[in-house]
């Protein structure tokens, strides 16, 4: 059985950081592309970065130059560092272990 943990939201100011954990059980980890998805309110679901199982990354053009996606095998476990945040980041963010399982989200509030 697959489950994802995430971590790591809150609430933070403008310009501020964060970085989000997602924990992976079930299928080998490394063997799986992984992502990180956010959604806000009244929209849909959009990605945010992706990683594949060799380590090729992926962005949003909205979080380029501010988002870092990374990966450690080792613990089963993806990142979303998240620097420079802006008022429209704030959604909920879903990691997704390709292709089809999702973890249940971790709320990104960004003040200005």
């Amino acid at each position: 059985q697959v489950r994802l943990v995430e971590s790591g939201g809150g609430l933070v100011q403008a310009g501020g950081s964060l970085r989000l954990s997602c924990a992976a059980s079930g299928n080998i980890f490394r063997l799986n592309d992984m992502g990180w998805y956010r959604q806000a309110p009244g929209k849909q679901r959009d990605m945010v970065a992706t990683i594949s199982s060799a380590g090729s990354t992926n962005y949003a053009d909205s979080v380029k130059g501010r988002f870092t996606i990374s990966r450690d095998n080792a613990e089963n476990t993806v990142y979303l560092q998240m620097n420079s945040l802006k008022p429209e980041d704030t959604a909920v963010y879903y990691c997704k272990k390709e292709p089809i399982f999702w973890g249940r989200g971790t709320q990104v509030t960004v003040s200005s």
